[in-house]
């Protein structure tokens, strides 16, 4: 699933510095967050079914993070660069692992199989961010003016 995450990076890239940034976040997040809730969908079937989904899970869930970080680098002041982009660093990975600490929690409640149903969450603010963003004037500043 790692190293499919790299597969989705390296796509998203040139596809967002060749449509935009904000549509190509958002085309990512929409699987991401359905792979949330599809995980209980695939909960306990055959790893014919699991591997695949896990995979392309894997792809979709990272595609989004290097767009999110080009987008900081583009619209924050140069000066502030290196800060913004270590408090997104920073905020991501507590984000992270408060997800990951919560989510025995979860499971205790709804069982492992929806466990990973509150996660589509993150994707859903994000995508919903993300439009916003492309709403607002600084979206000419994001991929060359293709937002």
């Amino acid at each position: 699933m790692i190293a499919a995450g790299g597969a989705g990076a390296a796509l998203a890239g040139p596809l967002a510095d060749r449509y935009g940034r904000t549509p190509v976040t958002v085309v990512s997040l929409a699987p991401s967050a359905s792979a949330c809730l599809g995980a209980g969908v695939v909960f306990g079937r055959s790893p014919l079914v699991v591997v695949p989904f896990v995979l392309a899970w894997g792809v979709v869930v990272v595609a989004d993070s290097a767009q999110f970080s080009a987008a900081v680098s583009e619209l924050a002041e140069g000066s502030y660069v290196g800060t913004a982009l270590t408090l997104q660093t920073a905020i991501g990975f507590l984000l992270t692992t408060v997800s990951i600490q919560l989510l025995p929690t979860v499971a205790d409640v709804v069982g492992w199989q929806w466990a990973f149903a509150p996660l589509a969450v993150g994707p859903v603010l994000g995508g919903l961010s993300m439009l916003r963003l492309r709403a607002l004037p600084a979206a000419r500043e994001l991929a060359g003016g293709r937002g």
